[in-house]
């Protein structure tokens, strides 16, 4: 995904990419019904993948992603350059990712299911967590 941060002091104002990496963790209760097939499960990872990929991964893979509010917006042409521009409502930030992230997936957990940590890499050493301890 690619993203510029406008009016940032620092060269993240121009277009740039990076490889992101999500972690999820859950917490909850694995069924211990012998009758369940998801028995000794808190949630099958195949659950979880699913919601991941399809609200996150194939909407911001090879995206560029900017500030809705920001003249980025008028650039003529844009979208006729880049095949897959997203504005967002905020300054696309590892940070402000990470909240839209969750907001998107932690309606869809089972019931039961809480978000424990939830962490976003924008590179191998930097990255934005979020920990349900600190909330």
């Amino acid at each position: 995904m690619a993203h510029a941060l406008y009016g940032y002091d620092g060269p993240c104002r121009n277009i740039h990419g990076h490889s992101y990496r999500l972690e999820v963790t859950l917490m909850g209760i694995p069924s211990n019904n012998s009758e369940d097939v998801k028995n000794g499960m808190v949630m099958d990872f195949t659950d979880l993948k699913k919601i991941v990929k399809e609200k996150i991964v194939d909407v911001f893979d090879h995206a560029l992603v900017l500030n809705g509010n920001s003249p980025h917006r008028n650039i003529p042409d844009l979208n006729k350059t880049f095949e897959k521009v997203i504005f967002v409502d905020y300054q696309p930030t590892c940070e402000n990712l990470l909240a839209d992230f969750m907001k998107k997936i932690i309606p869809l957990f089972p019931a039961g299911i809480e978000l424990k940590v939830i962490r976003l890499h924008e590179t191998a050493t930097s990255y934005a967590e979020w920990r349900a301890e600190d909330n």
